[in-house]
């Protein structure tokens, strides 16, 4: 036996021994049951105010060396711990020891630590990674966020995906539809729109196990094989390009099957970097079949001697992106870059080249292929040998989007080895896919400081999150609520770098604590807060970095979507969690954290000259978060149907921009601290013709986003009506898998295919639903231009607090779109998005008296003001009398046709077609407004020829208005939309 082992032994002997004696110490001193008794319902008391719960038991005491160490049941340990609560907990159990204890020491215990160690401060042994040169770096960002997340890796993931079920041999989703969504989506709802951009607006590097992008185009260049016309070239410099001696990327088939691995079929090329002297470029120029928006994805290969400055330049519509990447770390895989506008075909100004071009000369650098657009699955499946029951099967893709399958098949495409993504060798994709995130991370992480002994891609990862939502149904409408599941209890509590796993509980407390505080305070009050678990979760358990599984809510559960659809929760939350991160992260490092601010109100745009604007917008403070104040501002422009740039800086709140004339000009901004930049504002336009015939001011008063329309009867039936009203997506909608049908709620959940009350179809869920594009003001001001007149646009709280004023401009605009009053969830807050808010009405009576004239287009126009549950007189006779319509009917229209009829002023002569449901390229207005003349001189001038009840109206008095009950938006055909248009300015500029 060696000299060590019987040092080990001896010391264990030794603890045997001591531990006896403690225990002996115990039988002689120990606290009366009855004191037991009342801290345990102390305990209790205290865990009930945050958690729902069994009673706290005291499971075990320990009196040794003038230390009384309480052990407490482990449901003690699912409440958060601040320094206030655990200073309060200690006093309070004191003073219920017994008299001769009252100079001992008391220590509290629950599931293996004291109560203080859960308090996310209290660590000073942090999870650090070392950190030099990001992995990417966007050079051309006119700001540094260096106290946000700047150069940090960040790994998460929404959920589950739709995968291949051998059982059944079928494609199929892990969750059921419920409540117009599915698990599978309704996460991506969270982490693709806000969730991500917030964090990298805070300078992280945000990697993923599934695909982001939902572009369901994918286009593939590469030096080994390219389609569609796609093209790589090369461009000799002082160095040459060469083949290099590993495998690299080749797309050389249709589809994938279990073990191909394309990032072993090609090559790379590789040449070496210089300082100074002709540059060697690579360039990859696609084929792009459709223009549009594009997430562009690069590969390359990590080498012994790889460049950390890799300098690629992507070429979109919008101008010129430079980033450089760390070949140091992340190669052989998909690396994103980000979203990018190309226009169709093939052509210089839209590709992605490589420069060898560095600060450091005789490094190397590599090239393999670049991915444009998000494409459908190619990873065909087929069942088991053992499974088929003599069915000859045939391998088969998924035949949906690339965004929608689970992380197992993304995995596969983006080259990670099949010991990552396919744990039971094959057997169960299930299975496969919730283990390989947990797995991923750490492929990812191997090699850098957090994993130095593994192999891997060499990221220094400082945390991971899974994001999903939970199952559970209450019988009286109340709030499921918020769990946070880590997992410290493996390797001794600790990671494989030596830090203390208890950082994930920390992590998972940090941000949970986020959510419900930010939920309590803006929706629900009485939003429930679930434990913080600490328990075997694969995706909590298998990282070697701090990490944390998130079950926001209960997707099965109606009163949780009813706030968990609508699209301003959504924000919220993921701004949350952002901020949950961000402190955890500022922690672990032992920096002051800034706050990204939040977006600008009060836009607007005003002619200085002929060809100079001014941008005005007010900043929004966040009052919860003091560090969250803009100290700058980025502007962004946009030049006719192009893209909008990279930004430029500006301190104030306000900037002027030189404008050339005859073209569309458009502008949005973002404010900016040193947390990073919050999202942009509206979009507003301006254009100033050559020879106009008049100008006209467009004010957007549409900014509503909501969830679909919803109705309780607490005994019967509830649920989502989207028939009535789909709601307003924000910018665009992934999670809709279609109209809920099953609104019985004793209904019961039998199985994924048959869920019970809340069942949903599924005929929408590979459509990426339009919504709310804030860029309206550009679609009116397109047809307004095309007419031959000026334009200017503002927002609707410009107007409203003077910072614009209507009596310049002859003819105003004023874009209603789906506006209406809409309350989110239960309706704890008042309704927002009101169409015509009372200082608007001000403003709007007072222009209109002094001869102004004014266009009005939004399906709610009658029956948000008629057909509310407290209609307010003044309201009606603001329509009335001063825009000359009154309500008729809501759900005026099925079909989304429109016909022009005689009257005095006619402004169109034909038949309109709008959008009237979901669909990928505009909001949908299923439940227009009839609206008919009101006074004299106001004609209806349209009708909705399935009933023929009024849908727009015209008046003249000494002033004009046409008021259309469907947003001139929608309107199907650009065509279309100009020829109206062209027929209102006609009728609104005439000298009579």
């Amino acid at each position: 036996m060696s000299f060590s082992k019987i040092i080990n032994r001896s010391t264990a002997l030794l603890f045997i021994f001591i531990t006896c004696l403690s225990f002996h110490e115990l039988k002689a001193q120990n606290l009366p049951k009855a004191v037991t008794a009342d801290i345990s319902k102390y305990l209790t008391s205290v865990a009930r105010q945050e958690v729902a719960g069994k009673a706290i038991a005291i499971d075990s005491v320990i009196i040794a060396k003038k230390t009384i160490n309480l052990y407490a049941g482990v449901e003690l340990s699912y409440i958060p711990f601040r320094k206030k609560n655990v200073n309060e907990i200690y006093a309070q159990v004191k003073r219920r020891l017994p008299k001769e204890y009252k100079n001992y020491t008391v220590a509290i215990y629950t599931d293996k630590y004291k109560i203080e160690d859960y308090i996310p401060s209290s660590l000073n042994d942090r999870f650090t990674n070392r950190l030099d040169k990001p992995l990417i770096t966007n050079t051309s960002r006119p700001f540094e966020a260096d106290r946000g997340l700047l150069g940090h890796h960040l790994a998460l993931w929404q959920s589950h995906g739709w995968y291949y079920e051998q059982k059944l041999g079928r494609w199929q989703w892990q969750r059921a539809r419920i409540f117009q969504t599915v698990e599978d989506l309704y996460t991506q709802s969270y982490v693709l729109p806000y969730l991500v951009p917030m964090l990298e607006n805070a300078g992280a590097n945000v990697l993923l196990p599934r695909e982001r992008d939902t572009q369901l185009r994918e286009i593939i260049i590469d030096n080994d094989h390219n389609r569609n016309q796609s093209t790589y070239k090369e461009k000799k410099g002082k160095e040459k390009w060469a083949e290099g001696e590993t495998p690299g990327f080749a797309n050389l088939k249709g589809t994938y099957q279990d073990g191909e691995n394309p990032f072993k079929t090609g090559t790379f090329r590789q040449t070496t970097t210089i300082s100074k002297g002709k540059e060697s470029f690579c360039e990859w120029i696609p084929n792009i079949p459709e223009t549009g928006k594009y997430g562009v994805y690069v590969s390359y290969q990590t080498l012994e001697n790889s460049t950390d400055d890799a300098l690629y330049t992507v070429y979109h519509l919008g101008g010129e992106t430079e980033f450089k990447i760390n070949q140091t770390m992340g190669g052989g895989t998909w690396i994103f870059l980000g979203f990018f506008s190309f226009e169709e075909g093939n052509n210089d100004n839209c590709k992605v080249v490589l420069s060898n071009k560095s600060q450091k000369s005789g490094r190397v650098l590599t090239a393999d292929a670049v991915k444009i657009g998000g494409g459908m699955g190619n990873i065909a499946r087929s069942p088991l040998p053992k499974e088929t029951n003599k069915i000859n099967y045939q391998p088969t893709t998924s035949n949906y989007p690339r965004y929608t399958e689970g992380a197992r098949y993304w995995l596969q495409w983006a080259g990670v080895p099949d010991t990552i993504y396919s744990r039971t060798a094959g057997e169960n994709d299930y299975s496969d896919d919730f283990q390989s995130r947990g797995f991923w991370v750490n492929y990812i992480a191997g090699g850098s400081s957090v994993l130095p002994e593994k192999g891997g891609l060499n990221i220094p990862i400082d945390l991971a999150m899974a994001f999903h939502s939970d199952a559970g149904i209450t019988p009286n409408d109340s709030i499921i609520g918020t769990l946070g599941i880590c997992m410290t209890h493996i390797n001794d509590e600790k990671f494989e770098n030596g830090k203390p796993r208890l950082a994930s509980r920390h992590l998972a407390d940090m941000i949970t604590d986020e959510i419900i505080t930010d939920i309590r305070q803006n929706y629900e009050p009485n939003w429930t807060r679930r434990p913080i678990w600490n328990r075997s979760y694969s995706e909590a358990r298998v990282p070697e970095v701090p990490t944390m599984l998130l079950e926001l809510l209960s997707h099965q559960n109606f009163a949780d979507m009813r706030y968990g659809l609508d699209p301003q929760f959504q924000f919220t939350v993921s701004r949350s969690v952002y901020k949950g991160i961000l402190k955890f992260v500022a922690h672990q490092y032992d920096y002051d954290y800034v706050v990204q601010p939040l977006p600008v109100t009060g836009f607007s745009l005003d002619f200085v000259t002929d060809t100079k604007v001014r941008l005005n917008w007010i900043p929004t403070l966040d009052n919860t978060e003091p560090t969250a104040k803009p100290t700058k501002y980025v502007v962004y422009m946009r030049v006719d149907n192009g893209d909008f740039d990279n930004g430029e800086i500006v301190p104030y709140s306000n900037a002027q921009i030189e404008i050339q004339k005859d073209k569309i000009y458009s502008f949005k901004v973002a404010a900016v601290n040193d947390g990073g930049e919050s999202f942009p504002s509206e979009i507003l336009s301006v254009c100033r013709k050559s020879n106009e015939k008049g100008s006209v001011l467009v004010v957007n008063g549409f900014d509503r986003i909501s969830a679909p329309a919803s109705f309780t009867m607490q005994d019967s039936i509830a649920g989502f009506w989207d028939g009535i009203d789909h709601g307003v997506p924000d910018k665009s909608q992934y999670n809709y898998t279609g109209s809920q049908y099953e609104f019985r709620r004793d209904m019961p959940y039998m199985g994924n295919d048959t869920p019970g009350f809340g069942g949903s179809n599924a005929d929408f869920e590979t459509t990426v639903v339009a919504g709310n594009t804030f860029d309206y003001p550009y679609v009116h001001g397109k047809a307004i231009v095309k007419a031959g007149y000026s334009f200017i646009s503002t927002s609707r709280d410009a107007v409203i607090n003077g910072q614009v004023n209507l009596n310049n401009y002859p003819l105003v605009d004023l874009i209603l779109g789906k506006q209406r009053q809409t309350y989110i969830g239960r309706g704890y807050f008042v309704p927002d998005f009101k169409t015509f808010p009372a200082e608007l009405q001000s403003k709007i009576t007072n222009y209109c008296k002094q001869g102004g004239n004014i266009l009005v287009s939004g399906a709610f126009v009658g029956s948000d003001l008629w057909n509310n549950e407290n209609p307010q007189r003044e309201d009606i006779d603001f329509a009335s009398n001063i825009l000359k319509y009154k309500w008729q009917a809501g759900r005026a229209s099925a079909t989304g046709n429109v016909n022009s009829v005689a009257s005095p002023f006619p402004v169109y002569k034909g038949e309109l077609e709008f959008y009237n449901r979901p669909n990928t390229t505009s909001y949908g207005v299923e439940s227009p407004d009839a609206i008919e003349p009101s006074g004299d001189n106001s004609y209806t001038i349209f009708r909705y020829p399935e009933n023929n009840l009024s849908a727009g109206i015209a008046s003249q008095t000494n002033y004009k208005t046409c008021v259309l009950g469907f947003p001139f938006e929608v309107i199907e055909e650009e065509d279309q939309r100009n020829d109206l248009m062209k027929g209102i300015l006609s009728f609104m500029f005439r000298k009579d």
